[in-house]
């Protein structure tokens, strides 16, 4: 004789038929080889959970099990991380999807009764609690092109590093044949004239310079696939309609890694958030009566190196980006310390031109000159505007130029258009 549903399993089916119609949200804790969720409502009621493979079963799987909720929404840690291949297959599939960053998880984990210890199951709670508690969250959209230009990206700084692997290897080499002639910044041009002048008898000498030869071999190579990479970077770049390449300093690899890594600007409020994530805003660290600022080591390091790679760039040449490095030197800063205001500055402008590359698009497309049609304009990221010292200071005003304009006749920090 069957027995009857207890009192709580009663108001369980009920709380998941609520549920159903007014939609729940489906926290993801994504991995290489599996994806943890939980499902809750509004309320932050928990629905149910499990853990799924990432291969094609397991996502078949997956699916069937969250399609009892009609309306649901799924929240996926680092979307633009290690959660991006689950979060593209699913707003491919027509799933709405939000990215959620661990910091905000991270947080949410931390003030939990759980003592902050991690699991999947626990994270996958913490993000399910975000997108509940967060409004503005960004929401991934499918973009086949910057998926592709990421790749892209990728590709290059692997090339980047295998050349500079070859290049020491090849250095050591050389500088065993040829003691004391080692030179910096070797090119296989000049690598192949100094192979050239010895001639090696013994059979360790030998060796040592047939490695070298193929060395070299190696170094040609790779620098021919950087150079095709540097002219589809350049033209994946000018397909998108970005004018970054024109900053002084920004070439195709720096200004791809910024739109891979950027994606839609309008996930930050303002230049400030912006420069929080790429960690050129110092940290407010006063105490007391002490007031100073440290340098930061958080947002996206890689980021922070495109930065770094265009204000050395500037500092190089007649720009007014060496003209504002200097006077911070003369205004007492030491040079890395004038470094970092010049890579603030950077960011400004990096910013300024994405946001206006985004307005641009959006009224070819007959959208709101103000971004892209239906995106956000709430910040994803979670720290506060920084907090920085007079001399750091963005100057008010997203459309002022950050930098004084130099006279006529000298090079800005943005080149002028062909």
């Amino acid at each position: 004789m069957p027995t009857s549903p207890s009192l709580s399993e009663r108001v369980t089916d009920e709380v998941s038929r609520m549920s159903a119609t007014k939609g729940v949200i489906i926290g993801v804790d994504p991995h290489k080889m599996s994806a943890t969720i939980e499902v809750v409502d509004t309320n932050e009621q928990l629905l149910g959970t499990g853990r799924f493979p990432s291969d094609k079963a397991g996502y078949a799987a997956m699916q069937r099990y969250v399609r009892q909720w009609q309306r649901r929404t799924w929240a996926v840690e680092g979307a633009n991380g290690a959660g991006r291949p689950l979060a593209q297959r699913l707003v491919e599939n027509g799933e709405l999807v939000v990215d959620v960053p661990a910091k905000l998880a991270a947080r949410v984990r931390l003030f939990d009764t759980g003592h902050n210890r991690k699991t999947d199951a626990l994270d996958a709670h913490s993000i399910a609690v975000v997108a509940v508690r967060t409004p503005g969250l960004r929401t991934v959209a499918a973009d086949g092109e910057l998926e592709a230009l990421r790749m892209l990206t990728d590709r290059r700084d692997e090339l980047a590093h295998q050349r500079v692997q070859t290049v020491n290897r090849l250095q050591r080499l050389l500088s065993e044949l040829l003691p004391g002639q080692r030179k910096r910044d070797l090119s296989a041009a000049q690598a192949k004239a100094m192979l050239a002048t010895v001639r090696p008898r013994d059979i360790a000498g030998k060796t040592r310079r047939r490695m070298a030869a193929e060395e070299i071999a190696d170094l040609v190579a790779v620098d021919a696939k950087l150079k095709k990479m540097k002219a589809e970077l350049k033209a994946a770049v000018t397909a998108r309609g970005s004018s970054l390449m024109d900053i002084h300093g920004v070439g195709p690899a720096v200004a791809a890694r910024t739109l891979a890594d950027v994606g839609d600007v309008a996930r930050f409020a303002d230049r400030n958030r912006f420069a929080s994530w790429t960690g050129t805003a110092p940290l407010d660290a006063s105490s007391g009566e002490q007031n100073r600022h440290r340098l930061s080591r958080a947002g996206n390091r890689r980021m922070n190196h495109m930065l770094h790679v265009a204000a050395i760039v500037q500092i190089r040449h007649d720009t007014e980006g060496r003209a504002y490095y200097r006077r911070k030197l003369a205004a007492g800063k030491t040079p890395m310390e004038a470094l970092r205001c010049l890579k603030r500055r950077l960011s400004d402008v990096v910013y300024r031109q994405l946001v206006a590359d985004n307005a641009a698009a959006a009224t070819a497309k007959g959208a709101d000159p103000g971004g892209h049609s239906g995106a956000t304009q709430e910040s994803s990221a979670a720290d506060l505007p920084p907090r920085i010292d007079t001399s750091d200071k963005p100057l008010p005003g997203p459309a002022q130029p950050t930098l004084r304009r130099p006279p006529a006749g000298r090079k800005t920090l943005t080149r002028t258009a062909p």
